[in-house]
């Protein structure tokens, strides 16, 4: 199945908007501000070094980790957000605000999964894999023992010269 060719410039674009428009109105803390903004940031490395594998693993991991503190950041500072607004003229902003918000949380699987097609694109592997962790599911037999030499090479069993 072929994927669509998303651009990264506009990955990085829809975020960056999404995140100013989320922050249009004061009910998130400054750490939403700086995770999402630091993030926008490594995309735009990504997009200025063309073929820099780290600059996309980066943006890709920066986007992972703000899904998961986007989603920690509403749920403790939502309802507090919507209960100073409920009376006040600032109560659409709050909406815009919030639901801009909530779609850059909902964009950011479908951003990720393009952004890892783009650093595989790029030359990247995935480098995890959950059999290391079991016990005992390493393969130790290419190593070699050290404790005794059962056959010496070859120009080992030349004797030494006398000089």
């Amino acid at each position: 199945m072929e994927l669509p060719a998303v651009n990264l410039k506009a990955i990085v674009f829809v975020h960056w908007l999404l995140t100013v428009f989320a922050c249009m109105y004061p009910w998130l803390p400054d750490a939403y501000t700086w995770a999402n903004f630091s993030v926008v940031a490594m995309g735009v490395w990504a997009v200025a070094q063309k073929d820099s594998v780290d600059a996309t693993s980066m943006f890709l991991i920066g986007v992972i980790i703000t899904v998961v503190t986007d989603i920690l950041l509403f749920a403790l500072y939502f309802a507090d957000g919507e209960s100073r607004t409920e009376q006040s003229a600032a109560r659409d902003l709050f909406r815009f605000s919030s639901g801009m918000a909530i779609l850059s949380l909902l964009l950011k699987p479908l951003s990720c999964f393009f952004v890892y097609h783009m650093y595989r694109e790029r030359g990247g592997e995935c480098t995890i894999s959950l059999g290391a962790f079991r016990p005992g599911a390493r393969d130790r037999s290419s190593y070699q023992t050290i404790d005794h030499q059962d056959a010496l090479p070859e120009q080992d069993k030349v004797p030494p010269r006398s000089y």
